[in-house]
């Protein structure tokens, strides 16, 4: 089993209910089941501002499954719960990212882990440093000593982990 990191996020549709959605089709997964949740938190949408807030959270789930399989049934339940890639950074029902998948290197067309830019976004440390706050991002450092390089001002809790 590989422990993966996964950020979830939305600011479409009822985010909370997505992302609740989401947390239940990832335990359904093969060969995987959710090790922890963090809490849910609000944050300004990176990229474009003409969209509401987002609602993200991070996950702990340990799987059988190679990330070339994950990366397909992440996508899956997103086209399930109405994902359209219309503009990069736009609105999104969810969005389902593989931040870290064990201390695995991966660079193809289609995925990169660890995922690029998780390192400056304080929207996915947060969550991260709540599962595992001395958790290594390679080639970065520790979520808790980056999140203290970052301003989280904008970051605020909206729901506790149930």
């Amino acid at each position: 089993m590989t422990a993966v990191y996964l950020g979830l996020g939305s600011n479409q549709n009822n985010p909370y209910q997505q992302i609740s959605t989401a947390i239940r089709a990832l335990n359904k997964l093969p060969d995987s089941h959710i090790v922890k949740t963090s809490s849910i938190y609000t944050s300004k949408p990176v990229g474009p501002q003409d969209q509401p807030d987002y609602l993200n959270a991070a996950v702990l789930l340990e799987t059988g499954l190679p990330a070339h399989e994950l990366l397909p049934a992440l996508q899956s339940i997103e086209n399930r719960q109405g994902r359209e890639r219309t503009r990069r950074w736009g609105p999104r029902t969810i969005d389902l990212d593989i931040l870290l998948f064990g201390e695995q290197i991966l660079k193809s067309n289609d995925l990169v882990v660890p995922h690029p830019e998780m390192h400056r976004r304080g929207f996915v440390l947060v969550p991260l440093a709540e599962l595992t706050p001395h958790l290594q991002i390679p080639g970065h450092g520790r979520v808790d000593q980056l999140l203290n390089q970052l301003d989280t001002d904008d970051i605020s809790l909206y729901k506790n982990h149930e």
